[in-house]
């Protein structure tokens, strides 16, 4: 669009109008070279303006903010100083991060590894979001699957698409909640990572453009990755989704794919409206793009009414470039492997053929537990999300105590906080803490852009209450020590 309104990722530019639109009201009412300085970099930080776009020219971008060129310059020689922004002769000034933000390792085993007996009492673990087995609902469960495996066992036991039975209570649970699903809609996979890997290696190709929120789930940006895809970002911040930026890059760039996490986004917990739902069903439609939904966390609703799925917002047909995967892990147990992609019969049969390449079919076992699990879901889940409310308080209670300086939105659901630390310190802070015995996960790692969201930590409140105040409290003292944190190499770490 004319103007500069809009981020325009096909030439990695951002626009004047836009950039200011971005600002605080009180940097965009009174703009000081420094404050502005600070709110770009801010915004990089971020996410909210990825890497290696082009900034707006010195004068326009003063015209846009009303201030002086002189103000304007002086703000981009200190993002330049500050390694934020670098010149190139004749192109411009373009958006980076100082030496040291590097991109962060996918997978670590730092709290496994630790000493269970360490100086500071045994290590606390905020890295995971997710909870133990409910004793009562997993005990039953199994319990029920013992009875019904010996029906199972005398058969060979390879159900590439899933049990049948389980097919149809995951498609029934999609009609409860207004989407019309047949069993032949689903396949069974093991968890939602695979369903998501699955997906992406059925319907990409090494090189092709993704598009994903900007932060999002480390996991998923992994698979992306590892799929040899092209990633771009879709900002998200406390106040939401651009979905200015996603529908821009959707007609510059049209990507194959968009990842998106609507209900509860993993880390920032923030829900999407219906009627931005609908913008980006009709986007990604107009674009040719496949709109993959993670569901994972759907369920997570502890301020709200849980969410209808996505796809059920379309009307009939102009939803069918949407698929939908979801799992067990985060309202059940990790420990049972069962997840699940609900799309168009074709594609449904596409996956099975490739589900078999890589794994042949699921555990019968744990398709019975989990079939045990969602025939009493209902029945089940209050008490999850009281339990989860519970500890979401006492998290609330014990960071204002003990890091007041710290600042966070309280999400309607989901599992965790999004911690805004004040100052890029997120990586060292995390080295010295895993020193103290508490293990956190470092804004970097939610990033699509290496190196941004350096100014965060994701914290869930799935532990049990002691735990939780004594992560916090250790985590605050690591922070308060007294002495500086400093950036500090990356080391491989996992999140889940």
């Amino acid at each position: 669009m004319a103007g500069g309104r809009v981020v325009r990722t096909a030439d990695r530019t951002i626009g004047s109008r836009r950039l200011a639109a971005l600002l605080p009201a009180d940097v965009r009412a009174r703009p000081r070279y420094r404050a502005l300085a600070e709110a770009v970099r801010s915004l990089v930080l971020d996410g909210r303006i990825p890497l290696h776009v082009r900034l707006p020219a010195e004068r326009e971008f003063a015209e846009a903010l009303g201030a002086s060129r002189a103000t304007v310059t002086a703000a981009y020689d200190l993002l330049r100083g500050s390694g934020y922004a670098r010149s190139r002769r004749g192109s411009g000034t373009w958006t980076g991060l100082p030496e040291g933000h590097g991109p962060v390792g996918g997978v670590h085993l730092a709290a496994a590894a630790a000493d269970p007996d360490g100086a500071g009492g045994p290590p606390v673990d905020l890295a995971v979001a997710a909870m133990g087995a409910p004793a009562g609902l997993l005990a039953d469960a199994l319990a029920r699957a013992a009875q019904r495996l010996p029906e199972f066992a005398a058969h060979p036991g390879y159900h590439p698409f899933g049990l049948p039975e389980l097919r149809a209570a995951v498609a029934a649970r999609f009609t409860r909640r207004g989407l019309p699903t047949r069993p032949g809609q689903i396949l069974v996979t093991s968890g939602a990572q695979q369903a998501l890997s699955l997906v992406t290696a059925l319907l990409c190709r090494p090189g092709d453009r993704v598009l994903a929120e900007n932060p999002t789930y480390p996991n998923a940006l992994d698979a992306l990755r590892q799929a040899g895809l092209r990633t771009g970002p879709v900002p998200v911040s406390d106040d939401g989704w651009d979905l200015e930026a996603a529908e821009s890059a959707l007609r510059g760039t049209a990507p194959r794919l968009v990842y998106s996490i609507p209900d509860f986004h993993n880390p920032t917990g923030a829900l999407m409206p219906s009627e931005q739902r609908l913008r980006l069903i009709a986007a990604t439609r107009a674009s040719g793009s496949w709109l993959v939904v993670d569901e994972t966390v759907a369920d997570i609703a502890l301020d709200v009414p849980a969410p209808a799925p996505t796809a059920s917002l379309a009307v009939r047909g102009a939803a069918d470039h949407v698929v939908t995967i979801g799992s067990l892990s985060k309202t059940h147990w990790g420990g049972i492997r069962v997840g699940w992609v609900r799309a168009a019969e074709k594609v449904v049969n596409e996956l099975a053929t490739v589900r078999v390449a890589a794994d042949m079919a699921g555990s019968v076992l744990d398709q019975l537990v989990a079939l045990a699990f969602l025939d009493g879901a209902d029945d089940a889940l209050p008490e999850r999300l009281a339990q989860l409310r519970s500890r979401r308080a006492v998290l609330v209670r014990c960071l204002e105590r003990h890091a007041p300086q710290w600042s966070w939105r309280m999400p309607p659901g989901g599992l965790s906080l999004w911690i805004d630390l004040g100052e890029p310190v997120a990586s060292a802070l995390a080295e010295r803490a895993a020193g103290a015995g508490v293990y956190v996960s470092r804004g970097a790692r939610f990033g699509v852009d290496p190196g941004t969201f350096a100014h965060r930590v994701r914290i869930p409140y799935t532990l049990p209450e002691d735990r939780l105040e004594e992560g916090v409290r250790r985590l605050a003292a690591a922070f308060h020590d007294g002495v500086p944190l400093t950036p500090s190499i990356e080391r491989p770490h996992w999140v889940a």
